[in-house]
């Protein structure tokens, strides 16, 4: 998967989506870091406080609501885990523009 494609096309798509926001575009650049960190590899590892931070989110809900809207957009599947050591899991989707 190539990243900067996969911004673009994110972009290109949200342009057009009233129901994203500037905190949901920035949660999504930031799980395109952690996947370019990761080497690409799906599922990416990540943790709440990781992404907040690297998203400029300072709220618990802003996060859950965006992470929340972003899968339920179809940007993303997002599978929560609740172990502090274990991180939980993301899959980027690859919408159809």
């Amino acid at each position: 998967m190539d990243g900067s494609s996969t911004l673009y096309g994110f972009v290109e798509t949200v342009c057009e989506d009233p129901r994203v926001g500037p905190s949901h575009i920035s949660l999504f650049i930031a799980i395109l870091y952690c996947s370019k960190i990761q080497d690409h590899q799906m599922p990416l590892s990540i943790y709440s406080k990781d992404l907040m931070r690297l998203a400029k989110i300072s709220g618990m809900a802003t996060y859950r609501k965006c992470m929340r809207d972003l899968s339920e957009l179809g940007y993303i599947r997002y599978i929560p885990s609740y172990n502090p050591i274990r991180g939980s899991q993301v899959y980027i989707l690859n919408k159809e523009i």
